[in-house]
């Protein structure tokens, strides 16, 4: 079934009654009760399908992570209250039963840099950074270090590398380590990592998928092997989703891939016309054919979809160059987060990396004239003219 499908009709039409809603109900109970106890109590030992506490399960949520799993084609999925709880729950779940070792790419949105060293190194778990586009280094740290799990973006945070994840899937397996993917950025429109070896997959829900800036969350797709872990988890440490936020994102991915397929186009002409401009001094775009993934991204992507962001450096600017070109902008937003359906602009430098040291910036490539545009569903022309009018503006 193809994904535009499975998004309009996974999850849906549950028969809570004698009556089948259309769409799934929002089910605000905190507790669930049956006839006998003895089949509560069936159901409290997993030997039985049902809902207990809200904590475990819930039918809204239990909708939502049905309609996950089909779009990532995993073994289940787990709805939770933001993305970076799913990171940090993917991650407890890779390095159950092996060594506490990360090794993480050196390229990754900053909130999750900081897990890894204030939360997870301070717990005893060695975390390690590399290349991971350079397959040579990735195998000698894993030599190295004998990971527990490797992590890496789809599309990394705000440069857009693009890791070989077929070929780390395999150096995973074979050193017995779990590959864990952020595929936020990418969507499963664009690249399914579960195909392609990953176990762990997660996502924000706030971004592309709920697409609409009204829900935070988060979820983590599981294969077959880390499914009852994961699950387990959950229960214990109870990072779930509310079931409102599921329902609002159950109805967002509806439409989530009409709308990924138009930002992915415009995403194409912006980018295009952005490497053009004499004031923007670079571009960052996958479809790029001198991209230094392109060969992954061939192998990897599905065909003409290069995701909706795009990263661009203003030619000569600083960070008060960089605040008058965004305080130029009339359509544009300027927000901190991305996959919505209006086109939002980010500083990196400002934002989504504002807690690494400037020297890890700097050593991670985002320069102090960089930006990152998410693009949204608009009239290409209108988001390009607005764009220019604040470029005009910024040489002034």
């Amino acid at each position: 079934m193809d994904i535009f499908t499975k998004a309009v009709h996974a999850g849906d039409r549950k028969r809570p009654g004698p009556a089948i809603p259309s769409t799934t109900p929002i089910y605000l109970a905190s507790t669930y009760l049956y006839e006998r106890v003895e089949e509560l109590d069936r159901i409290f030992g997993r030997e039985a399908e049902g809902q207990s506490y809200a904590r475990y399960d819930n039918p809204t949520n239990a909708a939502l992570e049905e309609l996950l799993t089909a779009l990532e084609g995993g073994a289940g999925a787990l709805a939770t209250s933001s993305g970076m709880g799913a990171v940090h729950l993917a991650l407890l779940t890779a390095l159950t039963d092996r060594r506490k070792s990360v090794l993480a790419a050196d390229a990754l949105y900053g909130a999750t840099v900081s897990l890894l060293l204030t939360v997870l190194e301070p717990l005893g778990v060695g975390v390690r950074f590399v290349d991971m586009c350079d397959l040579e280094a990735v195998r000698a740290a894993i030599a190295a270090e004998r990971p527990g799990c490797l992590l890496v973006e789809s599309t990394s945070n705000p440069l857009l590398r693009v890791p070989p994840l077929d070929h780390l899937a395999r150096l995973a397996r074979g050193a017995g380590a779990a590959l864990v993917v952020d595929g936020t950025f990418a969507t499963p429109l664009v690249l399914r990592p579960l195909e392609h070896g990953a176990h762990l997959v997660v996502h924000s829900l706030t971004k592309y998928l709920a697409g609409h800036g009204d829900v935070l969350g988060g979820a983590v797709v599981a294969d077959a092997d880390h499914l009852a872990t994961l699950r387990s988890y959950s229960r214990i440490f109870g990072p779930v989703l509310g079931s409102f936020e599921s329902y609002l994102a159950m109805r967002g991915i509806k439409t989530f891939p009409l709308r990924m397929e138009r930002q992915c186009a415009n995403a194409c002409r912006v980018a295009a016309w952005l490497a053009a401009h004499p004031r923007v001094e670079r571009v960052y775009f996958p479809a790029d054919p001198a991209h230094p993934d392109a060969a992954q991204i061939r192998r990897l992507f599905a065909p003409d979809r290069y995701g909706a962001i795009v990263s661009f450096e203003l030619k000569g600017a600083r960070q008060p160059e960089v605040f008058r070109f965004m305080d130029s902008l009339r359509l544009i937003v300027r927000g901190t987060t991305l996959g919505d359906v209006h086109s939002l602009l980010l500083y990196p430098v400002m934002s989504s990396h504002r807690e690494i040291s400037p020297k890890q910036r700097q050593r991670m490539g985002i320069r102090e004239n960089l930006l990152r545009l998410s693009v949204g569903i608009e009239a290409v022309e209108d988001i390009v003219a607005d764009l220019e009018q604040a470029l005009d503006r910024f040489a002034e």
